[in-house]
């Protein structure tokens, strides 16, 4: 299968569901909870936005002007959407952008945000190519993969490393947390109904639709096939991984 063709039914399947990525209300306004107060002066940059469910929960949570970036224009547009029906257009601005390359000041955010997105460049890569976008004493709070039992199986690992560069446990994160100059204000798991109510099932559904869609098409049925499998082991060895979030200030070296 080319990567051309791949993408394209991937993003088949993730366009029609609500987030593109385990998380919850309850969580990101646990996590913006351990942050500053933001006002309606403050501006927070929500980092790979996808179709936005986080972001609005941000716009209704804090008064700051948010700016949402994500690679994907179908994504963006469905922000777009959302955002002006919800009449929150005016404090939401949603753009088309690489997270590896943002066309945005140094120290011209007090806040960014990225919910299961910074994998797509690493951990250690986002942590560092980010902060000069943070205003000093400014925060980053990011949701990224972690193992949360030690030696996970093999099947388990193979699977990962397909899509994460940099697969790591809870402690690892941490560390890399402080070798980029962050201080570590708290973080914590989100709840498994992140992962079954808010993403696995919707994907499910979202699969079903596809596999009707694309009946006796082997390459697109491929796609549905890879995404199924993910569902398969969660539920085979539940408890393995998950998301944890991180609350970061910028420390007193954020001029390195």
């Amino acid at each position: 299968m080319s990567t051309d063709s791949f993408w394209t039914y991937f993003f088949e399947i993730y366009e029609a569901m609500p987030r593109q990525g385990p998380g919850d209300r309850e969580s990101t306004e646990r996590a913006l909870g351990m942050i500053p107060a933001l006002t309606a002066e403050s501006r927070l940059l929500d980092v790979g936005c996808g179709s936005g469910t986080q972001t609005l929960d941000l716009a209704r949570a804090c008064p700051a002007h948010i700016v949402a970036v994500d690679k994907h224009p179908a994504f963006v547009a469905q922000l777009v959407e959302r955002a002006a029906a919800q009449g929150l257009g005016g404090r939401v601005e949603a753009r088309v952008g690489d997270m590896g390359a943002l066309a945005c000041p140094d120290r011209s955010f007090d806040a960014i945000w990225s919910e299961g997105a910074i994998f797509i460049l690493g951990f250690g890569r986002g942590l560092a190519e980010w902060r000069r976008l943070l205003a000093p004493g400014g925060h980053l709070v990011v949701s990224e993969f972690c193992w949360l039992k030690p030696d996970p199986p093999a099947e388990l690992m193979e699977m990962f490393l397909e899509g994460c560069p940099e697969p790591a446990d809870w402690a690892a994160r941490r560390a890399a947390v402080a070798e980029q100059g962050y201080e570590l204000v708290g973080d914590f798991v989100l709840p498994a109904r992140s992962w079954w109510e808010n993403y696995y099932a919707p994907l499910a559904g979202s699969m079903e639709r596809f596999r009707k869609a694309h009946a006796g098409q082997p390459e697109a049925l491929a796609v549905a096939d890879r995404c199924q499998r993910e569902i398969d082991l969660a539920r085979k060895y539940e408890g393995y991984f998950g998301y944890v979030f991180f609350v970061m200030k910028r420390g007193a070296d954020g001029d390195r």
